[in-house]
């Protein structure tokens, strides 16, 4: 595995040439797909994935969007974590900073890299039987890092339930009216829905940066991606 990411880092080392990133990216994900935690734990560090992949984001390298894209892919993917025993504690700091300087990451359904994740089932709800959950109670941090307590973590949890929900019930909305000929109560409840996902949103992001509990995190950054992807769906 050593000799294997050195073969690889040297590829993508200040190189401008789009043909050879192009397969390099192609054989980092053949490998993240087949390839043990031995080999894995070392791509997620930050030695490869930022100061080779994100490095390549610079716009002296000019890389095409399908590739920059795949890279942010499998940042944001190894974040979430494998089945083995890979510590992904280095790769979730890159992502992390990545959505603090507000990149945006491609949508699940339109990218694929790393490890494959299994998808939540998703349970369809009546979107007139729906109502947008409320901005988190949660008090802001006051210091450089929050720690919660098991019954802060639990209303979290609820919220965060609120706000898949909210998500579900909007991408039937949006799955259900075609532009042009939408219904305007579906309208105005993903008006509603839109603007209380936003709010979840940026809430979220004050509590990745601070949040300590690892399960918690996981969770953050899963909801996070959910309402990334219905808020471009409703923007496009």
């Amino acid at each position: 595995p050593k000799d294997a990411v050195k073969a690889l880092k040297k590829k993508l080392s200040k190189n401008c040439n789009h043909k050879e990133i192009r397969l390099t990216l192609s054989l980092l994900d053949m490998c993240m797909e087949n390839c043990g935690p031995r080999f894995q734990s070392l791509v997620v560090k930050k030695d490869f994935c930022k100061d080779k992949l994100v490095k390549l984001l610079n716009p002296r390298y000019n890389l095409p969007i399908d590739m920059q894209e795949k890279i942010l892919t499998f940042i944001m993917t190894w974040a979430q974590g494998f089945q083995g025993m890979v510590d992904v504690s280095e790769v979730k700091e890159v992502y992390l900073e990545l959505l603090k300087k507000g990149v945006e990451f491609p949508t699940s359904d339109t990218s694929r890299g790393g490890p494959k994740t299994s998808s939540r089932p998703s349970t369809k709800s009546s979107p007139s039987s729906a109502n947008p959950a409320k901005r988190s109670l949660l008090p802001l941090p006051t210091g450089p890092t929050l720690l919660l307590t098991a019954e802060q973590i639990g209303k979290l949890y609820s919220e965060l339930d609120m706000a898949k929900m909210n998500v579900r019930v909007m991408s039937s909305i949006l799955k259900e009216n075609v532009p042009g000929s939408e219904n305007p109560d579906d309208m105005n409840l993903l008006q509603k829905l839109y603007k209380t996902c936003r709010m979840m949103q940026e809430r979220i992001m004050e509590l990745l940066v601070t949040v300590e509990n690892e399960d918690v995190i996981v969770e953050l950054i899963q909801v996070n991606e959910d309402l990334n992807n219905v808020l471009l769906g409703h923007e496009r």
